[in-house]
């Protein structure tokens, strides 16, 4: 036996380069990878002759069944780390493999459809930077009466609305002014609009369509040091503390925490990226699969306001700008408690070379005082019972600061089994000047809330749609609605007139489970069809909404056709590792041609198959004057939830963690 595991094992590693270091294969690139990709690409393209940017450079997701394979049994050989880079070279997009074991290109495909890769920070400053050497700029400040160096600059994608012929790449620059205050956004420069072309790297339209006053700086200042009396009443210090350590292990990307088992990783379009998440099972003493691989494919958030330099402000922030790219490093005490553990990442830049983004993860059990279960029997003469078990989680947290926005991202994982996602969005509105002071001389369609003296907060909406593979208890699965429907009782049997069932119908096709959220009452499962509890019931999952919300948009508009995806709430596809991104590969400027909803119009069959879950919810922001000059965080989620999963409650034999003495108290009062 020991002979052949000798023999197996040197095979194993003559496959695998001996410079190589085996690594999980779902780990995101590491730095010494991104340098390697870099030099294979410059082999081929040597940088004096060709016109190069790296637009995205990520893991290319290795085969599905690869990985479950290698999972099973560590001592075959793992998957071949290989990386995903969209380039322009020469004004041409490219799709390049890069195998990191043999050292060499796999895959050179030239991109020639509609839409372009994400923008990189790099062109999009550069792009910025243009504009105060510009003549005509820089006259259209000075006639305001503005100082240019208290003048900042935004990039804006352009979107699409029916052009025939491709624009080429290219950004709408606005601008913003300071002096006074840090909150640029509450104090546009309207009117004025600079196209960029970012192939050529220069102004190709200048307009200064009108005059309208900029707002004014006074209380937009959101910092700490800025504030005056009178302030909000103070609290007294809360700490948080783990005397006997954290109850989580990290090895590598590795992440366990009770009955938790999952690997985490960062990637520069999508943020973190959840995969292999199992649950262990204390009655089959084992851990079983619930998710294969989850993240935010896309949130799209388009704007109501019309004008003319605002109706193209319909954003796709993962395929446009990078929910990745834009992670901020997260504040210690702030942004995570004291027993936070923190991660980070790194992404290319545009020369792709390695950038590292410090503490853009935060990990760290949370006990906020919330009850996982709990009874008080009082019905057994002279016996009273009560027990009660402690609601604690782990939390997987990143920030991802968007333009003006910060979205708080949680990953909240519970011991019942459940899988939280919520989002809290918090950050700055996008405002428009306006020439109104107040809301009694506003006689005509402003898109917004008049919100300070010269300010309208424009309404808009933020939809975040999430690729969920579910792989419950094994990756071939169907996807159930069941219905709440209401029943008339038409016999005598029993004095009530009404109750409802439950009708449960498994979908067959795509067409089938497509659902709008909110038009009637029903669960949603992910069930394995192939595995029943003792009592005959499908094991399974279902997903439990938190606040519904659609588009408003006709189907026929621009942003809608690009933004087609949200249409539904709900949407079930089979397993194509190629399908990943909602609002497809490339979305700058994109036609909607490859997005969720034209993959899922072939209606394929999704019975008993490896599927993928898509969950959109959504919030349509109307602005109020309590989210000037900063809003307060504002939250939306989701729950997958065992359902049937296991044989009884899984908690029931969870213990609390260790009781504390708490101290006196001169505090009372009744109820």
């Amino acid at each position: 036996m020991a002979h052949s595991f000798k023999i197996f094992l040197f095979f194993t590693l003559s496959i695998i380069p001996f410079s190589y270091q085996i690594q999980h294969p779902l780990d995101s690139l590491t730095p010494n990878e991104f340098i390697e990709v870099q030099a294979i690409f410059n082999q081929s393209y040597a940088t004096s002759n060709h016109n190069i940017t790296f637009q995205y450079v990520g893991l290319e997701e290795p085969n599905k069944q690869a990985v479950i394979s290698w999972l099973e049994n560590y001592f075959t050989t793992p998957p071949p780390r290989q990386a995903f880079v969209i380039a322009r070279i020469n004004h041409k997009t490219h799709e390049i493999i890069i195998d990191l074991w043999r050292k060499r290109i796999i895959s050179d495909r030239i991109y020639n459809g509609y839409g372009y890769p994400l923008l990189t920070f790099e062109e999009q400053n550069a792009a910025k930077q243009l504009l105060f050497k510009y003549a005509p700029f820089l006259a259209s400040i000075s006639k305001r009466g503005l100082k240019i160096e208290e003048v900042v600059c935004a990039s804006f994608t352009v979107g699409w609305y029916g052009e025939k012929k491709k624009d080429g790449r290219i950004v709408k620059v606005m601008c913003y002014y300071l002096d006074g205050t840090v909150n640029l956004y509450m104090r546009p420069i309207e009117a004025i609009t600079v196209t960029v072309d970012l192939e050529e790297m220069k102004i190709i339209h200048f307009q200064d369509r009108l005059m309208i006053p900029v707002p004014k700086a006074a209380g937009t200042d959101y910092r700490e040091s800025e504030q005056s009396p009178p302030f909000g009443p103070p609290l007294k210090r809360i700490t948080v503390v783990q005397p006997d350590g954290p109850s989580f292990s990290i090895d590598g990307n590795r992440v366990r925490w009770a009955n938790w088992d999952f690997h985490l990783s960062f990637d520069s379009r999508v943020g973190p990226i959840i995969s292999l998440a199992s649950v262990y099972d204390t009655e089959k003493q084992k851990f079983r699969r619930v998710m294969y691989r989850g993240f935010l494919s896309e949130l799209f958030v388009p704007y109501m306001d019309l004008t003319e330099e605002w109706y193209h402000r319909t954003f796709f922030d993962a395929g446009e700008y990078g929910y990745g790219l834009c992670a901020v490093r997260l504040e210690p005490l702030r942004d995570c408690p004291a027993n936070a553990v923190f991660m980070g990442g790194f992404v290319a830049g545009q020369d792709g070379m390695p950038i590292e983004m410090p503490k853009v993860f935060c990990i760290f059990e949370r006990n906020a005082g919330d009850v996982m279960w709990r009874h008080t029997e009082t019905e057994i003469p002279e016996v009273l019972v009560t027990e009660v078990r402690p609601d604690v989680s782990l939390i997987v947290r990143m920030v991802s600061t968007v333009g003006n926005y910060d979205y708080i991202n949680d990953w909240e994982f519970k011991q019942i089994g459940s899988i939280k996602v919520t989002v809290g969005l918090s950050g700055l509105l996008e405002v428009r000047g306006s020439k109104y002071t107040h809301k009694d001389q506003i006689n005509e369609e402003v898109y917004g809330t008049l919100l300070a003296e010269n300010t309208i907060g424009a309404h808009h909406d933020h939809f975040l749609t999430y690729y969920l593979d579910l792989d419950v208890d094994g990756d071939s699965n169907s996807f159930v609605k069941s219905k709440l429907q209401t029943t008339r009782v038409t016999d005598q049997s029993s004095p009530r007139k009404s109750y409802w069932k439950v009708v449960s119908t498994t979908a067959k096709t795509e067409s089938d489970a497509k659902i709008k959220l909110g038009l009637e009452a029903a669960d949603l499962l992910v069930v394995n069809p192939n595995k029943k509890t003792k009592m005959g019931n499908l094991v399974g999952y279902r997903l439990i909404p938190g606040s519904v919300a659609g588009p408003l948009l006709t189907d026929d508009d621009y942003p809608q056709i690009r933004g087609a995806f949200t249409k539904y709430n709900v949407w079930v596809t089979p397993y194509n590792k190629s399908e990943k991104w909602a609002g497809g590969l490339y979305t700058d400027q994109s036609r909607g041609d490859d997005t969720l909803a034209t993959w899922s119009s072939r209606n394929r069959r999704i019975e008993n198959k490896d599927i993928v879950l898509w969950y959109t919810m959504g919030i349509h922001h109307v602005p109020y004057q309590e989210d000037f000059p900063l809003m307060p965080t504002i939250s939306t989620g989701f729950e997958l939830r065992p359902a049937n999963f296991f044989q009884f409650n899984p908690v029931l034999k969870v213990k609390a963690p260790n009781d504390v003495k708490w101290p006196n108290c001169s505090i009372s009062g009744n109820a």
